[in-house]
């Protein structure tokens, strides 16, 4: 009876470690598995990071070359610059000396300075160049325009005062060629449906020219017949103002 009773004991224990023994394999499985997906997961983020690393080093060194080309160009733009400083300096030199040539020529080693420079008429406080060219050079108002302009002046324009125009023009038509009632370019023309002025002046008094506003009209002064209206690709001769010189 006591054997049996000790076998009958042990028999429970003894499925106790059975049971207990089989619980651990599943756990031991759940371990490999965690460990195997975390060297997965580190293997993926190692190969995404190096390829990250990989794409943000060409574009380091695609910058650092971007860099490299635009500190070339600045330096070759900053050569440039002081190269045009040099030139234009050179240029104000050479128009400050042509000025000084221009308005004060030299005379037995003396200079004698005038209102308006050699080949200019001076009138009131102005100078006037009339540009009486041959037929083969007469230009259209728009190329007599940078005619001036190249002389530092521009097409000659005339205050609102009628006898001081008119006295202004009467001293200077009496050097004017006149060929085939051919007149000299103004800088007067038809803008936005009006006669204006090149200073942006209106042409208040209407008894200066009877031809109403036409599209694509300049005005020539006419010598004895006052300004007339006349297509700006018309071929003509000239007249350049410039502010006469302070004596």
């Amino acid at each position: 009876m006591k054997v049996e009773n000790k076998a009958s004991q042990q028999t429970p224990d003894s499925n106790d470690k059975k049971s207990s023994c089989n619980k651990s394999f599943p756990s031991l499985a759940t371990c490999w598995g965690i460990l195997l997906l975390i060297m997965l997961l580190r293997i993926y983020f190692s190969t995404v990071l190096e390829k990250q690393i990989t794409n943000l080093t060409a574009e380091t060194q695609m910058l650092k070359k971007k860099n490299e080309e635009l500190e070339t160009e600045k330096k070759n733009l900053t050569e440039k610059i002081q190269q045009m400083t040099t030139s234009w300096n050179e240029l104000n030199v050479s128009r400050a000396q042509w000025s000084i040539d221009a308005y004060c020529p030299k005379e037995n080693n003396n200079r004698k300075c005038n209102a308006c420079q050699k080949g200019w008429q001076h009138a009131e406080s102005s100078c006037y160049a009339t540009a009486d060219v041959n037929r083969s050079e007469w230009k259209t108002w728009k190329e007599a325009r940078e005619n001036c302009r190249g002389k530092i002046s521009d097409l000659a324009v005339v205050i609102n005062e009628e006898e001081k125009v008119m006295r202004k023009l009467r001293k200077l038509e009496k050097s004017w060629k006149n060929n085939e009632n051919k007149g000299y370019w103004i800088g007067l023309r038809v803008e936005d449906g009006k006669w204006k002025w090149l200073d942006g002046r209106n042409l208040t008094s209407s008894s200066w020219i009877d031809q109403p506003p036409s599209v694509g009209h300049c005005a020539i002064s006419v010598q004895d017949q006052g300004f007339k209206s006349v297509s700006c690709n018309e071929k003509n001769r000239w007249i350049c103002k410039k502010k006469a010189l302070s004596v």
